[in-house]
């Protein structure tokens, strides 16, 4: 069981691009390319700060794979 998220379509539905939205969180352009192909998983303070950039709890944002969102 992995680790899946809705990065890209909230990023797409809030008009980011890659590189605003690693802007707003401080990170690489590349690390959000690696997150949104699901080849990275974030730690706790960056998956908080995407979770705060869309306002919603990080459960709506990262959630286990198999798993559906609430």
């Amino acid at each position: 069981m992995g680790l899946t998220n809705r990065v890209k379509e909230l990023r797409a539905k809030h008009h980011y691009t890659q590189n605003d939205l690693a802007m707003e969180v401080d990170v690489t352009r590349q690390t959000i390319v690696a997150l949104e192909k699901g080849s990275y998983i974030p730690s706790l303070l960056l998956a908080m700060k995407i979770a705060r950039t869309f306002k919603l709890p990080i459960e709506e944002i990262f959630y286990m794979e198999g798993e559906e969102i609430q």
